[in-house]
C-alpha cells in the first residue's frame, strides 16, 4: 500500500499545483464581470459605473444635436454602462494591452458567445476604432460590450459594458454615437 501510494505522489503534486495556478490572479477572466472585478483595483485602472439619470442628462445635452428618434431612444434605453479604463503606468505596463487585455476580452466575448458587430468605421474624436460585440435575446440587444483607445493616449485601453433593451435601429445609432460620448463617460 505505502508503495502505491508513492507512485500516485508525483500526480497529487502536479494536480495541487494545478490548482494553484488555477487560483492565480493572472488566470483569464471568463465574463466581462469577471474581467471588470480582476482590473479595476490594479495601478492604470479605473472603472466607473453611470446609471440612466447621468445617462438622461448626457442625452437632455444632445437632444438639440440629435434629429434621430432611435438615435434618443437608443441613449434612453440603456440602463447602465460600465466603463473600464487602462491608461499605462510604466513600461512594461505598455504591453499588457496588445498581449493581455485585447486576447482577454476577444476570447471570454468568443466563450461568452457575444456576437461581433461589422460596422463601418466607428471612429471617436481622436480616430480610435471602436469593436463592438453584443448579447441578444431574441430579435432585442440586451448588452453592448465596446473596446478602443483612451482618447491621446498610447497603448491604453477601454472597455465599455451596456445594458439595456435596444432594438436593431437603436443599436446601429448607440455605435455612432457611442465613439463621441466616451469622454464623457470615461471623465
Amino acid at each position: 500500500m505505502r508503495h502505491s501510494l508513492l507512485r500516485l505522489w508525483p500526480l497529487l503534486v502536479l494536480l495541487w499545483l494545478g490548482a494553484c495556478r488555477a487560483a492565480g490572479p493572472e488566470n483569464p477572466a471568463r465574463t466581462v464581470a469577471e474581467f471588470f472585478n480582476k482590473y479595476e483595483n490594479r495601478p492604470g485602472f479605473r472603472a466607473t459605473t453611470y446609471e440612466p439619470n447621468f445617462l438622461t442628462r448626457i442625452v437632455l445635452g444632445r437632444v438639440s444635436r440629435m434629429s434621430d428618434a432611435d438615435a434618443v431612444q437608443a441613449l434612453t434605453a440603456v440602463r447602465s454602462i460600465r466603463a473600464l479604463t487602462f491608461t499605462p503606468t510604466s513600461a512594461g505596463a505598455r504591453n499588457l494591452t496588445e498581449r493581455g487585455l485585447l486576447n482577454e476580452v476577444d476570447g471570454l466575448l468568443r466563450n461568452e458567445r457575444y456576437e461581433p458587430l461589422n460596422t463601418q468605421a466607428a471612429e471617436g474624436a481622436a480616430g480610435n476604432t471602436y469593436r463592438y460585440s453584443v448579447r441578444r435575446t431574441g430579435d432585442r440587444v440586451r448588452e453592448v460590450v465596446a473596446t478602443s483607445r483612451v482618447q491621446d493616449v498610447p497603448d491604453s485601453f477601454i472597455l465599455l459594458a451596456i445594458s439595456g433593451d435596444f432594438t436593431q435601429a437603436q443599436l446601429d445609432q448607440l455605435t455612432k454615437i457611442l465613439p463621441g460620448m466616451t469622454g464623457e463617460i470615461t471623465k
